[in-house]
């Protein structure tokens, strides 16, 4: 509960200051957000990839790493 208040707090702050803000600036932190989204969409996309190869080809010890590395 304690984080959904820290939550509503913090979104309540910076409703106050983007009504305050320049338009470029406003387009600045809308861009910001997409990067952002796009960036999470690729870690997903990277994660579920990793969990095929793993399902399709195993996993190496750490020891095997290592020697593959060496």
């Amino acid at each position: 509960m304690e984080t959904k208040t820290k939550r509503q707090a913090l979104i309540k702050t910076i409703n106050q200051q983007l009504e305050l803000a320049y338009d470029d600036t406003l387009q600045e932190i809308l861009e910001l957000l997409k990067i952002r989204k796009q960036e999470d969409e690729e870690d997903e996309r990277d994660f579920e990839e990793g969990l095929k190869d793993i399902a399709e080809n195993g996993t190496l010890t750490w020891e095997e790493h290592k020697q593959k590395i060496a």
